[in-house]
């Protein structure tokens, strides 16, 4: 009976404020990564909602607001250092330089042989190696929902990202715990209203089917205990 209630209220109407039509834009954070080809643009509008604006190269702009009443209360970070790449590189640069010291002692200038040609190797896989760890090397933000722990935004930029969003993220923060006195005294009712909040962004493509899913499957466990 507890899944039907579930289920019925989804259907709901709720009134979500939109960036144009938003009364006060409380802050605004604009990440760009131009590695990723990658750009999103966070506004906190009328105390209780994110406003989400992401760019993907030539892909069509995603916008879409989050009712930070559902949030979980802090803002996820993780770098990731790509340490193989990092060993390859230096590995790499270890054997030009030994090819450069070779090539200075040897009593054949390089250009009248195929010494060159031991250098260029080792010199392009540093050059590559380099690029490569320096793409891989991120720092990402994530935001998940409190009950369902579906994932409503994330952005992967390079390093300096945390650095960039940090006081952003502070307000952001203090106004998801602003909105958390606006939830529903009743676990249950909140719980219903949160998956009522999943299901609007599914409908608008921010979750997937299967991210619903689990998000749901989550919650009515919850709701139940």
């Amino acid at each position: 009976m507890r899944q039907t209630e579930h289920i019925l209220l989804e259907s709901d109407d709720r009134d979500i404020p939109g960036l144009r039509t938003a009364r006060r834009t409380h802050a605004h954070l604009r990440l760009h990564s131009a590695l990723r080809r990658r750009t999103v643009e966070l506004d906190i509008i009328d105390y209780y909602y994110l406003s989400v604006r992401i760019r993907r190269g030539r892909a069509p702009v995603i916008e879409y607001v989050l009712d930070l009443r559902f949030a979980a209360p802090s803002v996820l970070r993780c770098r990731h250092v790509p340490w193989k790449w990092m060993t390859a590189a230096l590995a790499f640069g270890v054997l030009s330089a030994a090819a450069l010291w070779w090539i200075n002692v040897s009593a054949v200038p390089w250009w009248r042989s195929a010494q060159w040609v031991v250098v260029a190797a080792p010199l392009v896989s540093t050059a590559g190696a380099t690029l490569v760890c320096g793409y891989r090397m991120s720092e990402t933000l994530r935001l998940f929902s409190l009950h369902g722990r579906a994932k409503l935004l994330e952005f992967t930029g390079g390093l300096g990202t945390f650095r960039s969003a940090r006081t952003f993220a502070r307000k952001l923060e203090a106004h998801i715990d602003i909105a958390g006195a606006a939830r529903r005294s009743s676990r249950g009712r909140h719980l219903r209203d949160e998956m009522r909040d999943h299901f609007r962004l599914r409908e608008a493509g921010v979750l997937s089917n299967e991210a619903y899913d689990e998000s749901k499957r989550r919650i009515l466990a919850g709701h139940v205990n």
